[in-house]
């Protein structure tokens, strides 16, 4: 009894303790603090007195159980065991065959006064203790139905794009989780943090190191390195996967060539695979950025993507691993449209890859922009399955200064009718392997994961990388829903304070985008960095990477024409596609500059001529920007000061930034248009001249 009061005092101390701090935002969305409603937990105490684990004790079991007794002793205030004595009102973890689970999926059901979590294999088991925690934190009564759910893809992955120097390509929040230089030997506490938070919204696979890769993650030194991160995450259900530089064999195997089909380049192949399997035995398999962007690859000997990826995939026999071989891909061609390439040199190749690879492809055409058409890749390769890769870190998305959830993004992709196979044939059944009889499926996320205390930067970013997850465990749920639910887990669980955020949260990507890029206007930023706006970039290393290439004003018009009149790239979708999106007098707004060149003068559907419009929405969307900081006011009594102040502070920043997309792109594209700027709008104050010298500024040039 003094034990247990002893217990209980501690549990009651600690929960005040974290209630009484300021949050940092390190805990994530696995905020454990008690409930309070007095009758949610009184209803949620009876059904966990204790948790009982059965068939057996694995890592993962005692994982899940642990994970559930901390929770649920934070939400409800009072010490909850862990045994394997029964008895009414106690939660018993149970590992058993259900047909309708498939492997991943979970049960939580009511069985003689408590709860029982069942799954057919222990890491079901551990997704079913955290969709039970997240039942719970939401503010949720206790199930009197079953509550099942298993993942629709997969192998579901965060890519980091972390160097061994401890950097970060397109990182904003810190430098690399990684610390390489000090494993093996001492293992940072917050691998397991990031674990717990992976699996807890069904991540199960991540790449921990750059596609534009360092051949020194293949050594025997670094392999041991990568082993002691992979150790972390085997309890969590999570397998690790190595970004691999195209020419190792050369680097660092005293090869002449890195020829994928020169019997030495194989061999040396397939027993450095073997060799990473002894080091790592539930290694998850490889990631392949290759001939894109200066990176070497199969064509610098003649050979295609399709040669390159099954090699690979050869090499690694009867291991239990896959192949994933990203299309992004474009040559430097002023005449061209870089649009079309990934397609044209993938395409001719469906069919032709190894049954363990599939084809990493972006979530749009041409890269991670703030609203990208869905790649025309979708539905055009039914003989290869496709991994849906999305970016997390906003690379085009204000970096971590901007409030911009991607839910909606996400989503957008995920909901788009390819019509491949007829109506309904959208993304999300071309990448989950229903629409096309795939038996391996998968989704990547770009992480926006650094070594700063809330993880993400912008401690919204969280949201992202929290929406990636469950959208990529179950691409049926609604964004707005995940909002609230990260919401409730992560802010606020004020009924009105949800309300109001969630709405800012599923409005921020549409904001971004009208004072940014509306329209369809895309890959307009400031050059290298990608941050800030830069319309007139028209020198740059290569074409493709200036701005001008992709928005084509001049004095008839705006936008780059991909019709049959000019690059033709709307041609590689479906037919009822091109119909949507074919004609401008009918084609959405959003669209519309990614496939016409649009005159000055043209009325769209709004009623507005194209540069009323352009204009109109570069002004609404910098003044949304302070209906954000308003509504954002409004729930300050309900949210945790600290996190409040940081994110208040990131809207002005996002506000004055905001100012200067539109003054920066109005005032350019007005000297093509030739046109005054609205009476309803007020005119910028300061010259084109004044803000182009600010980017210079921002680009440290």
């Amino acid at each position: 009894m003094v034990f247990r009061f002893l217990l209980l005092l501690v549990v009651l101390c600690v929960g005040s303790l974290q209630q009484g701090l300021a949050d940092d935002g390190y805990r994530l969305w696995l905020k454990y603090d008690q409930l309070p409603d007095a009758r949610l937990r009184k209803a949620w105490q009876a059904q966990a007195k204790g948790i009982t684990v059965e068939n057996g004790a694995s890592p993962t079991l005692q994982t899940a159980a642990h994970e559930l007794q901390l929770g649920l002793q934070g939400l409800l205030g009072r010490p909850v065991s862990v045994g394997a004595s029964g008895g009414k009102g106690r939660i018993r973890l149970q590992v058993a065959a259900d047909p309708t689970l498939g492997k991943e999926g979970y049960k939580i059901s009511e069985q003689n006064g408590g709860l029982v979590v069942t799954g057919p294999t222990d890491a079901a088991v551990l997704y079913g203790c955290f969709a039970l925690l997240r039942h719970v934190q939401t503010g949720q009564m206790p199930p009197t139905a079953a509550l099942t759910s298993q993942p629709r893809v997969q192998y579901r992955m965060l890519n980091h794009w972390d160097n061994p120097n401890g950097t970060v390509e397109r990182g904003y929040a810190g430098s690399s989780i990684w610390k390489w230089l000090e494993l093996p030997e001492v293992i940072d506490p917050r691998y397991k943090d990031y674990a717990r938070a992976n699996a807890s919204i069904g991540i199960n696979g991540i790449v921990v190191n750059n596609v534009n890769a360092s051949a020194r993650y293949l050594t025997p030194e670094y392999l041991r390195k990568v082993a002691a991160v992979a150790d972390v995450m085997r309890p969590y259900g999570i397998r690790v996967y190595l970004s691999v530089m195209w020419a190792a064999p050369k680097l660092i195997g005293g090869l002449s060539t890195s020829d994928p089909l020169d019997p030495k380049v194989r061999q040396w192949w397939k027993a450095r695979t073997d060799e990473i399997y002894k080091t790592i035995p539930d290694f998850g398999g490889f990631l392949v950025k290759a001939n894109s962007e200066g990176e070497p690859g199969p064509q610098d000997y003649g050979r295609n993507h399709a040669d390159g990826a099954n090699m690979l995939a050869e090499s690694l026999g009867q291991h239990d691993g896959i192949v994933m071989w990203r299309a992004f891909v474009y040559k430097a061609n002023s005449k061209g449209d870089r649009f079309k390439e990934a397609y044209e040199e993938f395409k001719p190749l469906d069919g032709k890859f190894a049954p363990k690879v599939l084809v990493q492809v972006k979530n749009g055409p041409i890269d991670f922009q703030s609203r990208e058409p869905f790649h025309p890749l979708f539905g055009a390769m039914p003989r290869t399955p496709l991994v849906l890769e999305v970016q997390l870190t906003q690379e085009y998305l204000g970096f971590a200064t901007h409030l911009v959830y991607l839910g909606p993004l996400i989503k957008e992709c995920l909901e788009s009718d390819t019509y491949s196979q007829g109506k309904g044939s959208t993304v999300a059944k071309v990448i989950d392997g229903t629409l096309e009889k795939h038996s391996i499926s998968g989704i990547a996320g770009v992480a926006n994961i650094g070594s700063d205390r809330n993880w993400t930067g912008h401690p919204v970013g969280q949201a992202n990388w929290y929406a990636f997850g469950r959208l990529a465990w179950d691409h049926t749920l609604k964004s707005d829903a995940v909002a609230e639910e990260w919401t409730k887990m992560t802010l606020t669980r004020e009924p009105q304070a949800v309300n109001t955020i969630a709405q800012v949260l599923n409005q921020s990507r549409n904001i971004y985008v009208r004072y940014t890029t509306p329209l369809g206007l895309h890959h307009i930023m400031g050059q290298s960095i990608h941050y800030g706006p830069e319309p007139w970039l028209e020198k740059s290393a290569r074409p493709d990477w200036t701005s001008v290439y992709y928005h084509k004003a001049d004095s008839i018009g705006l936008g780059f024409d991909r019709t049959a009149k000019g690059s033709n790239a709307l041609s590689l979708y479906s037919p009822q596609v091109r119909q949507l999106w074919g004609n401008p007098a009918t084609c959405p707004p959003d669209y519309l500059l990614w496939f016409h060149h649009v005159p000055w003068g043209q009325r769209l559907s709004t009623g507005n001529t194209l540069w009323d419009e352009l204009t109109t929405r570069y002004y609404s969307g910098a003044d949304s920007v302070l209906w954000m900081q308003q509504q954002w006011e409004q729930v300050k009594p309900k949210v945790d000061p600290e996190q409040h102040t940081d994110i208040a502070s990131r809207l002005r920043i996002q506000h004055r930034e905001a100012l200067w997309w539109r003054d920066a792109c109005v005032l350019y594209f007005q000297t093509y248009a030739k046109r005054p700027i609205p009476p309803s709008l007020t005119p910028p104050t300061r010259p084109l001249a004044e803000i182009k010298e600010l980017v210079d500024i921002y680009q440290l040039r």
